[in-house]
């Protein structure tokens, strides 16, 4: 649009500098004209006047374009090339008129522009010249600045058009290896090519960007996996003392249940240093992990079957509903974790009596498996959080675990390039797990 509007304006100025230049050109041929023809009157009067006049029409003959009329103080025409005084009221001694053209076999209107000279003695001068050739000259002018003004724009169209196509393919490359990169593919890195040019420089300080970041991360990563080994060796090494102690009879019941209570404890901060392990541990896979493909329903049913007598326990009702069979691309054991901990979520938050839900579905490029409950939900300005690491809910707060399962899961799905959703259920949760068929059918 602005590249239009200028090319406009350019035009149009050029067009207004020629009509002025080419009006100003006439006028002052007009001006030349009637200051010969006043020398000549004051010197040579009325002959010599009309002698001049009538050899200036007669060197243009049979057609020009000055025009000339002498008449006398009456009015009446002396010598001349047009008949008669045009009626029209000059300003400034200038005017425009319609030149009668029936003597020339013209069909077309001739404007002509004279000026009126008033000489001493009453008689007055007409002096013009006819404009219809300016006026041609001026609407060829605006059809060839119009048709340049089509072509400018189209080729400037066009130029935008394949500028914009190349400068977009490129932001694309960018765009998709950015989505690659938020997809787990941490190794990805943008292409630059050899022009060198902004988009390569860019992509160049976005490369070190990312390495610098993933330098980071790694290190942060070895440093947690270092203490969280650490960590866990002493601990085992506790547990197993604590063990053999609990293992050996003892008569004070209540160092006992002590025991039995700080190997609990023990129990408890293993099973946390392993889940930090394993999140980790599924943070680093990306696609090194080894799928293979797997039927969706069947691996629901296994995960009901291995918690329907923990949910008949608490007289809850445990069901499964298959709509359509789905075939995916993925980890089995690793898949039926991440199902497993949303299931056991269900279990633990369900009250006695109620229902849980396992549903599977198919969708366009995938399937889709809902786990819904009858607890006490979460708070959709906490639905997000609940994936951090540590964080548990107000709800959870009184019931044991470690808020790593959340994490543990979205983790196995991120590595699987699937999407986890929350939503209410009315009451309840709903966690939907939507996976793609093929690995290809990244999230974006």
């Amino acid at each position: 649009m602005l590249f239009t509007v200028s090319v406009l304006l350019l035009f149009s100025f050029v067009y207004w500098s020629s009509v002025r230049y080419m009006a100003s050109q006439s006028d002052a041929a007009i001006r030349t004209e009637i200051q010969t023809l006043a020398e000549r009157y004051e010197n040579r009067g009325v002959p010599g006047l009309r002698r001049l006049i009538l050899d200036r029409i007669t060197r243009q003959q049979p057609t020009g374009s000055s025009l000339y009329l002498l008449s006398d103080p009456l009015g009446r025409p002396i010598v001349g090339n047009i008949s008669r005084w045009p009626k029209v009221s000059p300003e400034d001694g200038w005017f425009n008129f319609n030149l009668d053209t029936s003597d020339r076999d013209d069909p077309d209107l001739h404007l002509a522009r004279a000026r009126h000279f008033q000489l001493t003695g009453g008689f007055r001068l007409l002096v013009g010249q006819d404009i219809h050739e300016l006026k041609s000259a001026q609407r060829g002018m605006i059809t060839a600045l119009g048709w340049g003004v089509v072509l400018t724009v189209l080729l400037g169209l066009a130029g935008g058009f394949f500028i914009s196509r190349k400068m977009l393919a490129r932001l694309e490359v960018i765009n998709e290896t950015s989505q690659r990169i938020i997809a787990g593919e941490l190794e990805r890195r943008v292409p630059v090519s050899s022009r060198q040019d902004e988009f390569d420089r860019l992509s160049a300080n976005l490369n070190q960007m990312l390495d610098q970041i993933q330098e980071l991360m790694d290190g942060i990563r070895q440093v947690s996996d270092n203490i969280a080994h650490d960590l866990k060796t002493p601990l085992f090494h506790l547990r197993q003392k604590l063990e053999s102690l609990v293992s050996r009879e003892s008569s004070d019941e209540s160092n006992s249940q002590e025991l039995q209570a700080a190997l609990n404890e023990a129990d408890r901060l293993l099973n946390l240093f392993n889940a930090l392990l394993r999140i980790a541990r599924l943070e680093s896979e990306s696609a090194r992990t080894i799928k293979q493909p797997l039927s969706l329903p069947d691996l629901v049913y296994d995960v009901a079957e291995l918690y329907e007598p923990l949910s008949d326990e608490k007289h809850q009702h445990l069901s499964v509903n298959v709509q359509s069979p789905v075939s995916i691309l993925a980890d089995r054991d690793m898949l039926f974790q991440a199902l497993a901990n949303l299931v056991d979520n269900a279990v633990k938050y369900t009250p006695e009596g109620g229902n849980i839900d396992l549903a599977v579905t198919a969708e366009a490029y995938g399937g889709s498996v809902s786990v819904c409950d009858r607890g006490p939900g979460i708070a959709s300005t906490e639905r997000e959080k609940v994936f951090q690491r540590f964080y548990r809910a107000d709800v959870s707060r009184s019931t044991p675990g470690n808020g790593l399962g959340l994490s543990l899961v979205r983790a196995v799905i991120h590595l699987h390039n699937g999407t986890l959703t929350l939503r209410d259920n009315h009451p309840g949760l709903c966690v939907q797990v939507t996976l793609p068929r093929n690995l290809a059918d990244l999230k974006i």
